[in-house]
């Protein structure tokens, strides 16, 4: 009987081993995002999470909620041979298994902690400052200058540029606003402040003179969105330099907005009014494994 129970036993010993040998399944761990200033995509995009192990991008997965911490399963060996996190913004549908331009967030692991900041993936805005005018060259009226803004100087007596913005990385673009009577109305996208921004020639609120002057602004002269009129009066507006993904879905504003001023209520038309720093500026949090 002794011999028996030896016997099977040796069996169950030596079947484990084998179920253990041929499991090849990899040993998982958690990694937990803690950000704060993302905000909800919609229904077309989502936010990916990428690890960067020896030089390639690794996905951590897919989300849409901006509750944070949140927690995902990955890898464990890519997660403790990870050197880097990187957040970006996917289309909800996506073919590509690589990231999109449109990264968000970055940061390097220090042992189990990445801290991760919008600075440098984005751009650094520490150092962006910028002034603006209030008139309406498209039209050709002088009896509705304060209907309209441009990111331009008149120092000098001439327009010159009136923004100072670090180039944005791949998959950002700039996009002006004037916030009326509660209502974000945009100016339109741009990438650099000394043109046209991008619907110069197509806007549908502009006079029918002309695109204006070569840098990004808008008159506010025709065809208001519901709940405004135009022309209107942006004394006491506020006027808003927002950074947005490229393609974007939405018609709002997005999260990050370096310069702002609200427009004084004495302001003159055709003189240089000053942007200060705008309410989110850079965005950040933490990712630990």
């Amino acid at each position: 009987m002794k011999k028996l129970i030896l016997a099977v036993l040796a069996i169950s010993v030596f079947a484990t081993a084998c179920s253990n040998d041929d499991d090849n399944t990899p040993a998982t761990a958690q990694l937990t995002l803690n950000l704060s200033g993302l905000e909800a995509l919609g229904n077309d995009f989502v936010y990916e999470g990428w690890l960067i192990v020896d030089g390639a991008p690794v996905s951590t997965g897919t989300f849409s909620s901006v509750k944070f911490p949140q927690s995902f399963t990955v890898d464990a060996m890519q997660l403790e041979e990870a050197s880097t996190f990187v957040l970006s913004i996917e289309p909800a549908v996506d073919s590509d298994p690589a990231p999109a331009p449109t990264k968000i967030l970055a940061g390097d692991f220090s042992g189990d902690m990445a801290n991760v900041s919008s600075n440098g993936i984005v751009a650094d805005f520490s150092a962006a400052s910028g002034t603006y005018i209030l008139a309406t060259p498209t039209d050709g009226a002088d009896n509705n200058e304060f209907s309209g803004v441009w990111f331009l100087s008149l120092e000098t007596g001439s327009p010159t540029v009136g923004l100072n913005l670090p180039a944005l990385s791949a998959g950002w673009k700039y996009e002006g606003w004037a916030v009326i009577d509660g209502t974000p109305v945009s100016t339109g996208t741009f990438s650099s402040a000394s043109g046209f921004d991008d619907n110069a020639s197509t806007s549908m609120f502009k006079g029918d003179m002309g695109d204006g002057p070569m840098f990004p602004g808008e008159d506010y002269i025709q065809n208001a969105p519901s709940g405004l009129t135009f022309p209107t009066d942006l004394r006491d507006a506020t006027i808003v330099v927002s950074v947005e993904p490229y393609p974007d879905n939405s018609a709002a504003p997005f999260t990050l907005k370096p310069l702002a001023h609200q427009v004084p209520a004495t302001a003159n038309d055709h003189e240089d009014l000053t942007l200060g720093n705008g309410p989110v500026m850079s965005l950040s949090g933490t990712v630990s494994r």
